[in-house]
């Protein structure tokens, strides 16, 4: 059977922040009201909500439950989590809105970054055998994959600069950005490397914030937006969690989700990719078979705001954005998970 149309009616998200003195609830809550009141939907009319976050940035079991108070919780609400970044909680909201039962889903994720020392936190995800005992953090990860990709010969660390030097000058428009700024190629590499091949610029920033999206079914998206954003397509995939297990160089599980998207169906002209390192979006673009004529990352992406458990929705939310605001008609939005882009998701827009 043939999915369910469902659109995006209603988003918003805080600045990325290198240190907020709010309480991740208190920006949760701000954002969640702004994407209800632009969605038009009552709080007490959304059929489901889904938060994604991550207890280990928190430092405590079951700390996403605390996040529940910026989604109203009471009268009790049917509500889940997920404990990855919101965009696969777009997808779990997505999959309940096919059920047929209910027109309307809250969607929504954060994180807090600042408050823990990321190189120390993300390895005790990792295998706890054979990856977490050498203290391997994502920034030494992504270095090895960048590596391989200049030893394969498909990049060089000017194409690197490049990535950077082009998503820094975009984030100069976009309000929400953390970093941003006009740097020239060559500028960028006579800086030092923080971990060779990768120079800061190649780094994403440490980040604060949140996204939340509502979701409809397409008759009732209809009646609340004259501009809704139907979702066309999603999908996503994962490969081995072991790095040494994979080609670093490619990402098949982003090609096969883009393929079950539909994103070579038609031509696109925005994607927002979700490459927290510049060699990744190198390794995405490839893998999505994106030319020269799409527009990458017009927001400045994960390079120039990095919330985790966010980063990923705002990527969605920066795709529907370019459909509903700047009159587009076709967007791929992607969020990763894992390391070394282990696991991915791919997220087809369009206006009417």
């Amino acid at each position: 059977m043939p999915a369910r149309d469902i659109a995006i009616v209603g988003y918003a998200q805080t600045p990325s922040w290198r240190r907020s003195e709010s309480t991740e609830v208190l920006f949760l809550l701000q954002t969640v009201a702004e994407a209800l009141e632009m969605s038009k939907v009552p709080r007490r009319e959304i059929g489901f909500t889904c938060a994604g976050s991550c207890d280990y940035l928190s430092g405590q079991s079951f700390a996403f439950v605390l996040n529940l108070e910026a989604a109203g919780a009471w009268p009790p609400i049917s509500e889940s989590h997920v404990e990855m970044d919101g965009a696969w909680a777009l997808y779990e909201a997505w999959v309940r809105l096919q059920h047929g039962d209910i027109d309307t889903a809250l969607v929504f994720g954060s994180g807090k970054s600042s408050p823990g020392v990321p190189a120390d936190i993300y390895p005790l995800q990792m295998d706890p055998y054979t990856l977490t005992p050498l203290g391997v953090d994502p920034v030494s990860l992504a270095a090895l994959q960048a590596r391989a990709l200049l030893d394969s010969g498909k990049a060089t660390e000017r194409d690197f600069a490049e990535v950077a030097a082009r998503s820094l000058r975009n984030a100069k428009t976009n309000p929400y950005a953390q970093v941003h700024g006009d740097f020239s190629v060559d500028e960028l590499l006579a800086e030092p490397y923080v971990t060779a091949p990768l120079r800061r610029h190649d780094l994403p920033p440490v980040s604060d914030g949140a996204c939340a999206v509502v979701l409809a079914t397409a008759d009732r998206a209809r009646e609340l937006s004259d501009r809704p954003v139907f979702i066309r397509g999603i999908d996503h995939r994962i490969e081995a969690h072991q790095p040494g297990m994979r080609d670093l160089t490619v990402s098949p599980s982003t090609k096969l989700a883009g393929a079950k998207a539909g994103v070579g169906e038609r031509p696109v002209e925005v994607a927002e990719l979700c490459a927290a390192f510049s060699s990744q979006e190198l390794i995405l673009r490839e893998a999505l078979g994106l030319d020269d004529g799409v527009d990458v990352n017009p927001s400045g992406g994960a390079l120039a705001g990095n919330p985790m458990m966010a980063v990923g929705l705002e990527r969605i939310v920066a795709a529907a954005g370019a459909i509903r605001e700047r009159g587009k008609t076709r967007a791929v939005a992607h969020a990763t998970s894992g390391q070394c882009l282990q696991q991915n998701l791919v997220c087809v827009l369009e206006g009417e």
